[in-house]
């Protein structure tokens, strides 16, 4: 079958790391060019991957190059007008999270993708963990009856130290942006994305200046269920990963490492797992599991998993979040 060529546009850390390696392994898969403003990056990820097709100006690539789709792992300012171009020239397209900056450059992403027919998919990769998905697949088969509860947060160091990455022009917050949003987004999936009622957020910049190091905060929905959640680069924490507890009316799941259990009466049956995966091979099947998802959209049309209407949603969600950081009030959605 013929291949299904996909340019990279934007080579830094996550492309060099995890979108080079897996696409260029992906036997329906050719990368027929790549785009970076950084001449010696460019030239060096290039010959490594074997991509002769190497362009500074990704609008010349737009231009040149016939791909059916684009990966854009660029900083977070530029996120909108790549992604708008792309789509202007008939391009699928998967964006690193976050969509973009604020919710009006992701309605604007939207709106394009729209009128260009064309898939956009975000790259959320917590929901393609292969423990995240037997949860899911767990909740939704109603084992542990309605859920009403998850409890959830992400302490860690900052995922870039780029100077872009602390301007919140550029960035578009702290935290909350980087961290909040991928925790937020797969509880919301976990929860099945239920009608949101409001949210009262409170954030700190103890390390920081233009953007807050550290959030916490609950979002309520129209049902009564609630998320709780903190995220933070500077708390002082025995561990560095993200955790959620997703509780329900008959039972209880917990992520990283995945633990499930349902009561029974006085007893429980336990749905966990007897040999974990470890977190290194799970970080590596997300991303591999989120670029497999994106091949099958392009080449099948399969329906899209996070898609641009998620993301919509889920920017509408962080602004009612910065709006009640600020205010120090809780906010409707």
């Amino acid at each position: 079958m013929e291949k299904t060529k996909i340019a990279v546009i934007g080579l830094g850390g996550i492309a060099q790391l995890v979108h080079m390696p897996l696409l260029s392994k992906l036997s329906n898969v050719e990368i027929t060019a790549v785009a970076d403003i950084n001449k010696n990056r460019l030239k060096t990820v290039g010959e490594k991957f074997s991509v002769r097709n190497q362009y500074t100006d990704y609008l010349q690539m737009l231009s040149e190059q016939e791909f059916d789709a684009a990966v854009i792992a660029t900083p977070t300012n530029t996120h909108s007008e790549i992604a708008i171009e792309c789509l202007k020239s008939k391009r699928h397209i998967l964006i690193e999270k976050p969509i973009a900056r604020n919710l009006e450059e992701a309605k604007e992403i939207n709106a394009v993708a729209r009128k260009n027919k064309k898939q956009v998919m975000i790259g959320m990769n917590l929901r393609f963990r292969p423990d995240a998905m037997l949860m899911k697949s767990l909740v939704n088969s109603g084992e542990l009856g309605d859920i009403f509860y998850i409890r959830c947060g992400w302490l860690r160091k900052q995922s870039s130290e780029q100077k872009w990455f602390l301007n919140k022009n550029q960035s578009g917050g702290g935290v909350i942006i980087d961290l909040g949003i991928l925790i937020l987004d797969v509880a919301l999936w976990i929860m099945n994305d239920h009608r949101m009622k409001s949210v009262s957020v409170q954030k700190f910049s103890h390390n920081t200046k233009d953007v807050e190091d550290s959030a916490v905060g609950m979002v309520r929905f129209e049902n009564d269920q609630v998320i709780s959640f903190e995220v933070s680069w500077g708390l002082h924490s025995e561990w560095d990963k993200f955790h959620l507890a997703a509780f329900g009316t008959e039972g209880t799941a917990h992520l990283n490492p995945l633990r499930a259990y349902k009561r029974l009466e006085t007893n429980r049956i336990d749905y966990t797992i007897s040999h974990p995966s470890n977190p290194t091979n799970l970080f590596k099947k997300s991303y591999e599991n989120e670029l497999k998802h994106f091949v099958g959209m392009i080449r099948e049309h399969n329906p899209v998993t996070s898609s641009c209407d998620d993301a919509v949603s889920l920017m509408t969600l962080l602004e009612a979040m910065y709006k009640s950081a600020e205010s120090k009030k809780e906010v409707s959605l």
